[in-house]
Formats: structure tokens, sequence, C-alpha cells
């Protein structure tokens, strides 16, 4: 925390606004098409940053690299098809992270030459592609309150007792598991080599160095 100073929060800054953004209208679009309009009433349909971004997450996002945006809720009950609509409604997210991180290395390959010559504008973009991979990746993981979760969770409904259970204490698992890491400098979470794969690889395929 003591390391970033004003300018790399900066050039986290678009990147960060960017995904937050798009992740959670991307949510609250997915669960208006799949039936339920409770987003929607929300104001949530929008590309307002101010409508998505949590305050205390997005600072602890920046200084402490864990945070969160407002939730997007639903009603299940207004689903057509709830049991598969929930895991739509919980991909949309991370997946508009991955689609915006390839359209963003795109923009940056395309024009490389130009933005290159301005050593601070090349960072923002790289940062972009980054923030986008790692909010895609770190949202798959299967704990509660992160999207992947949806994808676990729902195998578990037949179950109650343990259904509730992952429910309940999931969210206290990660967030114990993110102080560890943040105190212990321990990798709890290995997917830094992940994001890294994906950025640079999805990079070089497009012809970057």
């Amino acid at each position: 925390m003591g390391n970033i100073n004003l300018s790399q929060v900066l050039i986290f800054l678009p990147g960060i606004i960017l995904g937050l953004t798009v992740h959670e209208y991307c949510h609250a679009l997915v669960a208006l098409m799949c039936g339920d309009s409770t987003a929607k009433e929300q104001g949530r349909i929008t590309l307002n940053p101010l409508k998505h971004i949590d305050p205390l997450g997005f600072i602890m996002l920046i200084f402490a690299g864990f945070g969160w945006a407002k939730p997007v809720q639903f009603n299940e009950n207004n689903l057509r098809n709830p049991r598969i609509d929930v895991i739509k409604i919980a991909l949309a997210g991370p997946l508009s992270n991955a689609l915006i991180a390839m359209i963003v290395s795109v923009i940056y390959v395309l024009f490389s030459s130009s933005i290159s010559s301005l050593r601070i504008v090349d960072e923002i973009f790289r940062s972009a592609i980054f923030i986008n991979w790692a909010l895609f990746v770190f949202n798959l993981i299967p704990l509660p309150p992160l999207d992947g979760s949806h994808l676990l969770l729902s195998q578990f409904k037949k179950y109650p007792v343990l259904y509730n259970a992952l429910y309940k204490y999931g969210s206290f698992l990660l967030f114990g598991l993110v102080i560890v890491s943040f105190l212990t400098k321990i990798n709890v979470f290995p997917i830094l080599p992940v994001i890294e794969f994906l950025g640079k690889g999805f990079l070089s395929l497009l012809g970057s160095r």
C-alpha cells in the first residue's frame, strides 16, 4: 500500500472504473433479459460509474488490490429458468471483463506506434488490459460473494444444509484468505500466473512483443 503513489493510482483508474462499471452493467442487463427487472428499477442498467462503484470497495481495490463494486440484485422468482439464468447473470460480469481486455488489447496493438510514444498512455492501456483479465479470473473463484460461487452453489441446492453453510460462511473464508495473503505476502490465490498468461498470451497472438 505504501508503495502506491498518485501517478500509479491515476494509471490504474481508467481500467478499474471501466472494468467495474461494465461488469455490473452486464449483470444487470442479463438479469433483465432473463426476466427480472429489479436491477433496472434500481437504475443499474447504465454505464454511469457512480451507479455501480462502492466507495469503500473502490478505495480497497486501488490501495489493497482487493475490492468490490455495488452488487447487482435480482429476484430468482422472476427469472424464466432460475437454475440456468442465475449462472448466466453470474458469468456476464467476468466475461465482460475478458471482452474488455481483448478489445483494449486489439486497440493497443493497432495503435501501438502512437500509444508507445507516450509512456503514461502506454501504461494506462497495459494496466486496463491486465486489470480486466484480473477481474475476469478473480471473480471466477468459487467462493461467495464472487460470481464463480454461483457455479458452485448451484450444484448444492439439493442439499440445503451444505448450501446454506457455503453461502453463509464462504464470504468469511474469502475475506480471511485475502487478509492472510495481504499480511503474510503468501500467494493464497495463485492467479497471477493465469492473469499473466492471458494478458501476455493474447497480446502475443495479436503480434505484440
